[in-house]
């Protein structure tokens, strides 16, 4: 849809009539459109990303080595994707697609990301008994495949989160007492001397 939009679609094609759409549209900041001012703002977004991607593919292999929860392995899996997908697009998509902003110094790492999944179904006044945002007007964001995923990943730490460290904990505690069972010595005699003081 980049280069050629389909006819009287007008850049975006309903997939769930009255609901969910895709509608193309470029962002030259981040979620939900923020951005970093200043000249060097995408460069400085492009590095943090960079950074974030080392850091989380050093610790998912870590976590990985340990043997934790499959679950916690394929969300930060997951985010990392995103975050891979994020900055591919911010990295070759003005070069490639030709859509930097035009005040850009260079086309590499300005790259606006595209975005197409719009649940306008969901937008909408909030209802008045609704703290804070009641009677606002909500506008879904419209989001892509990598923040998709990096969402999914993040909802999925939180919402399971209890059976990713129970199970590590448990597993842990369960390696260090078996360790520290030593069938010479009779614990009844420690337990018996702490109990007469």
């Amino acid at each position: 849809m980049h280069f050629e939009v389909i006819p009287n679609h007008f850049g975006e094609i309903d997939l769930i009539p009255g609901f969910f759409k895709l509608h193309y549209i470029t962002n030259k900041g981040m979620a939900f459109g923020m951005e970093l001012g200043g000249d060097y703002g995408k460069l400085i977004l492009t590095l943090f990303r960079l950074v974030a991607m080392g850091v989380i593919a050093w610790y998912l292999t870590k976590l990985s080595k340990r043997g934790a929860h499959q679950g916690l392995l394929w969300c930060l899996a997951a985010i990392l994707a995103g975050a891979i997908g994020n900055v591919i697009d911010s990295t070759f998509y003005g070069v490639f697609l030709n859509n930097a902003p035009f005040d850009s110094s260079t086309p590499w790492f300005h790259g606006q990301v595209i975005d197409m999944f719009y649940a306008y179904g969901l937008d909408g006044y909030w209802p008045d008994w609704v703290p804070v945002l009641g009677g606002t007007y909500n506008n879904t964001p419209i989001f892509n495949f990598a923040d998709a995923c990096i969402f999914c990943g993040v909802v999925a730490i939180l919402i399971f989160q209890k059976s990713f460290i129970d199970e590590r904990v448990e597993g842990g505690l369960e390696e260090s007492t078996s360790e520290v069972e030593d069938p010479d010595i009779d614990n009844s005699e420690i337990v018996d001397s702490l109990t007469d003081k």
